[in-house]
């Protein structure tokens, strides 16, 4: 699939848009919403990344870059990914699967979950697959299992550096669920004793949060993190002359600017003041892993929703759309966390340019606070137009809540060619009312009946 590279990602959206609607992607009946990803997009940013890490690496130091499954879980996606050289990031024996699935190799794949079961841990030693321990009982399962030689484990850490702006995408705080507290009294050299009663354990894990966390508070903790395996390193060299730990994973989380199409901040900005604060992270010593998630996808995203209706009441316009919390979760129900742009189209796929009226934009979810937008200035949305949500390329489309029995929208990867026609490729089909009934237990409909009814 060839695209248009002079053609900006705005205006690339905007083809796709009106190309949906006239391509029947998005319907009256059947499909009334659809998923659109901006593949150049996704490549731009996967680039981006690796050109980031190489501007301050290095020559020839190991860097493996991960993408976070759950921020995208669809096996197209993945694949697109890994062509552009991102293994993944998996946190559940599905994301494992996804991942195989698409054809990602286990040497490129970190496991991460804070739960583990036993089976997970034998899989991944069976296959090779990096794992990061998150808690003591962990490590002693790991203990019994005997990992082989060049087995790649480690342990996540939590560096304690405080929390963002979201409280539930901040995981280094001082009671966080996750990883090994670095901070609590004789945590550390808890820590640096594991290692060096584990000759095995060769990485050291953190990642500090995702959205509503500022760059300086990501490096802080991958700062933490540096130090400790310098110190644990410093023990294994006096012990037997060998440095111990010879990866870093510096986790993701890079936060999305969900304000505009800028891309801010780039992964060149966090490179550059990775560098700049923690420079031993780049000298060659140690190889490095990233899993960032969110900020690949983002901006490749449109979750495009037809008009039903338009009303008013108590003089507030209302425009009711089939896009709601079945696939903004986050935005209806932490709508100040994650606030979502909408862009208003109308019945034939063409931005709208009337004047800005305020105006809520909700979703069909059977309660009140179903709201994708609230009081929002936008040329007035009516009844066949489509609103489109921003921004949408992780989690919203691809993990959707099944609240009302909504069927899952069909996602559509698009390019863009040079004469700015619109070429898509069907990531996913849209779900259909037989497969919901499926997962609904509709095979097993009379399970519940006594013998006589």
């Amino acid at each position: 699939m060839t695209h248009a590279p002079h053609a900006p990602l705005p205006r690339r959206r905007d083809l796709a848009v009106r190309a949906a609607v006239e391509q029947e992607l998005v319907t009256e009946d059947r499909s009334p919403v659809a998923a659109l990803l901006d593949v150049a997009a996704v490549r731009e940013q996967a680039r981006a990344l690796h050109a980031a890490f190489r501007a301050v690496a290095a020559p020839d130091q190991p860097v493996l870059h991960t993408f976070a499954v759950k921020a995208s879980s669809l096996v197209p996606v993945l694949r697109l990914l890994a062509d552009e050289g991102i293994g993944c990031e998996v946190a559940s024996p599905g994301e494992l699967a996804l991942a195989r699935a698409a054809g990602v190799e286990s040497g490129r794949t970190v496991l991460d979950s804070p739960a583990k079961t036993g089976a997970e841990l034998r899989e991944a030693l069976a296959l090779g697959i990096a794992l990061n321990a998150d808690n003591p009982q962990e490590l002693a399962r790991l203990d019994a299992l005997a990992p082989p030689p060049g087995a790649k484990l480690g342990l996540r850490v939590n560096p304690q550096v405080g929390g963002g702006s979201i409280g539930a995408m901040s995981t280094a705080t001082a009671t966080s669920k996750f990883g090994f507290p670095l901070r609590d009294a004789g945590a550390r050299e808890g820590i640096v004793r594991a290692y060096l009663d584990r000759p095995w354990l060769t990485r050291l894990h953190a990642h500090v949060g995702s959205q509503g966390i500022p760059l300086e508070l990501m490096t802080e903790g991958v700062r933490a993190v540096h130090e400790l395996a310098e110190e644990i390193n410093a023990a294994t060299v006096r012990r037997d002359g060998r440095r111990q730990i010879d990866t870093l994973d510096l986790g993701g989380g890079l936060p999305v600017n969900f304000a505009s199409d800028a891309v801010d901040p780039s992964y060149a900005e966090y490179a550059r003041l990775l560098a700049g604060e923690v420079p031993g992270l780049f000298d060659g010593t140690y190889g490095l892993v990233t899993e960032f998630g969110r900020s690949l996808l983002a901006k490749a995203g449109t979750v495009l929703a037809r008009v039903e209706y338009a009303k008013t009441s108590g003089g507030r316009r209302i425009a009711l759309t089939h896009a709601g919390a079945q696939l903004a979760t986050r935005t209806v129900f932490a709508p100040d966390a994650w606030p979502l742009r909408v862009a208003a189209y109308d019945p034939k796929g063409r931005p709208k340019t009337g004047e800005p009226v305020v105006q809520d934009v909700a979703g069909p979810c059977c309660f009140a606070g179903d709201l994708v937008a609230r009081e929002r200035p936008l040329p007035l949305l009516e009844e066949s137009d489509h609103a489109a949500l921003l921004d949408t390329g992780a989690y919203y489309f691809s993990t959707p809540f099944g609240y009302n029995s909504l069927p899952r929208p069909g996602v559509y990867g698009y390019t863009v060619g040079e004469d700015e026609a619109v070429s898509f490729a069907t990531v996913r089909e849209p779900q259909s009312l037989r497969e919901i009934v499926a997962e609904s237990g509709g095979a097993e409909r009379d399970a519940l009946r006594a013998p006589h009814d």
